[in-house]
């Protein structure tokens, strides 16, 4: 699957056992270390329209980083989506991608069902 690609935290337990779990099944996704590489607006609404889901649902709402930036469970779609692109830590993870498809790995094995 070449067009196999995670964003990966490597600190992160559940973005560590989404990897190991592709990796136990022979595949070698593209990894994508998102807080050094950190996607733009535009690729976070891709993603967003990708994984059927809205920006609330992605965003780590229990991050101590959420509370200092003012941010709030009621902000629009695009306050959201500018916050995480400013801010990468902001982005749960993982989130793995599968040609038109994504799965954010919140089980690890959630992402099974777009290989």
């Amino acid at each position: 699957m070449s067009d196999l690609k995670i964003w990966h935290n490597p600190r992160c337990s559940k973005s560590r056992q989404t990897l190991a779990l592709l990796q136990e099944r022979g595949l070698t996704p593209r990894i994508i270390d998102y807080r050094e590489t950190p996607p733009d607006a535009s690729e976070l609404r891709d993603t967003l329209e990708k994984l059927g889901r809205t920006a609330i649902e992605i965003i780590r709402t229990s991050d101590a980083l959420f509370r200092e930036l003012g941010l709030s469970k009621t902000d629009s779609q695009e306050q959201l989506i500018s916050a995480m692109a400013s801010n990468p830590m902001l982005i749960e993870r993982p989130i793995v991608f599968s040609g038109t498809k994504a799965a954010l790995g919140r089980p690890p094995e959630a992402v099974l069902d777009i290989l």
